[in-house]
């Protein structure tokens, strides 16, 4: 990883759009997947439908406070709020089984780890159903995900959270991006993903009236969406 991009640094900000989708009022549901670097699955699921909102930061282990350089036993993990309506958990795990960077059959250091941190019996039960399916599938590489009950989660520093939508900065600013809004802004959550062609062209161009995004903030995303559908995730 690398150093911290300085979004916020005291600079002029661009008129921001007052119609932009930062927040929705929407009954939701949460998960929480360790699945190697967290920038990756940040973008993958800000930009699925039904996902409301995502923070990455550390769970899983026991040691307090941590941080990025000192977490302790921790993982990197995503936390994602999603609408049951419209999308499951059992759809959410498919995406974690099949967008592991590493970790998924390959031990690697706790912090990268495939983690799976449940929130209640119901996704437990649906965890281990559908890891038996997986291994399944998989074999005989063996899988060796790590199923858990939730415990804290601890936000990661701010310039891990949208990190691909922080490297545009002119965007990131438009928009009104701040830190408080990092964890918690739907429409920064949308275009973290976007940016790296996650859900492609069809669904942005069907999404961007909603998120209130300006035709010029609508075609710069687009030139990206273009640019890198079919991409792949990384970090």
């Amino acid at each position: 990883m690398v150093a911290t991009l300085n979004l916020f640094a005291p600079e002029k900000v661009e008129k921001v759009e007052a119609q932009l989708l930062h927040h929705v009022n929407i009954p939701f549901e949460k998960a929480t997947f360790g699945m190697g670097c967290f920038w990756g699955c940040d973008a993958l699921f800000g930009a699925t439908k039904g996902v409301l909102r995502t923070c990455v930061g550390y769970s899983g282990g026991t040691t307090s406070a941590p941080v990025y350089k000192n977490m302790g036993d921790h993982t990197e993990v995503i936390e994602i709020h999603y609408d049951p309506n419209v999308i499951s958990f059992s759809d959410l795990l498919d995406l974690f089984w099949n967008n592991h960077e590493y970790g998924l059959t390959t031990r690697i250091k706790r912090q990268y780890m495939s983690l799976v941190l449940y929130h209640n019996e119901e996704q437990r039960r649906i965890s281990e159903e559908s890891r038996a399916e997986e291994q399944i599938k998989r074999a005989p590489e063996q899988i060796i995900t790590e199923i858990a009950p939730a415990g804290q989660f601890y936000p990661a520093e701010d310039y891990h959270q949208k990190y691909r939508l922080q490297g545009h900065r002119d965007l990131a600013k438009s928009i009104g991006l701040t830190p408080e809004l990092l964890a918690k802004s739907h429409v920064a959550a949308r275009l973290n993903g976007y940016l790296i062609g996650v859900g492609g062209l069809e669904q942005f161009d069907k999404d961007t009236d909603r998120l209130g995004l300006s035709n010029d903030q609508a075609q710069y995303v687009r030139d990206y969406v273009r640019e890198n559908e079919g991409g792949g995730i990384f970090c």
